[in-house]
């Protein structure tokens, strides 16, 4: 009986062990990123819609410092929210003079989703963002690179704030000859992709977007 027992444990060990081993040796699988949704920016157009006070229903548009106003809230930053996240902030505003009020928002206009290829590119310019894109696909979309260009050294412009920018350098020369999909970067809706011609020294993590603009400027 003890001998069947231990026959069979070992059994299970080996199984386990050799399923690890399996699962080693298979292919790495490619993840895919999530999709993000949509958030607000100045410009969009949203209509706010009361299911039990249709005289609070209007139609507004998010002004350039990233504010709506609500006849039931007053001003209310919504740029850089999801309109579900709008939706909830705007139910919060509207409790304190409405009794659990039921919203809809409907985004009637927006901005579409864009990037920016500059530098040492064939044709610089801002590019509508349709589908996910990396840096050198971008690249691409915007007639590839010029002979002389740093492809070593690729810039990705990435802002956080309305004063400051997150800078990514990109090493996009061994992607070219190796095919090293890792060194590349997915972009999101309102990065500046930037080739250099000349070799950057160095350069900070984070940039305050005017620095941004005249660090570009002289070598356009």
């Amino acid at each position: 009986m003890k001998k069947s027992l231990f026959l069979l444990i070992a059994i299970c060990l080996l199984t386990s062990a050799s399923a690890a081993i399996a699962q080693q040796q298979r292919a790495p699988r490619l993840t895919t990123v999530t999709e993000e949704r949509y958030r607000l920016q100045p410009g969009d157009v949203l209509e706010v819609q009361f299911r039990y006070s249709p005289e609070f229903n209007q139609t507004v548009t998010v002004q350039p410092d990233g504010y709506i106003s609500l006849e039931i809230g007053g001003d209310l930053k919504v740029a850089g929210l999801t309109v579900e996240q709008t939706r909830e902030a705007i139910l919060k505003r509207a409790s304190a003079r409405l009794q659990d009020p039921v919203a809809t928002i409907v985004l009637k206009e927006f901005q579409k989703p864009y990037f920016v290829v500059s530098g040492e590119v064939n044709t610089p310019g801002k590019i509508e963002m349709r589908e996910r894109v990396t840096a050198l696909q971008a690249i691409m979309l915007a007639g590839g690179m010029k002979e002389g260009a740093n492809s070593g050294q690729v810039v990705v412009f990435r802002g956080i704030n309305s004063d400051i920018a997150e800078v990514k350098l990109l090493n996009l020369k061994s992607i070219r000859r190796t095919a090293d999909l890792e060194n590349d970067l997915t972009l999101k809706p309102g990065d500046m992709v930037f080739v250099p011609r000349d070799k950057i020294s160095k350069i900070e993590r984070f940039m305050r977007l005017a620095s941004v603009a005249a660090f570009i400027a002289p070598k356009l």
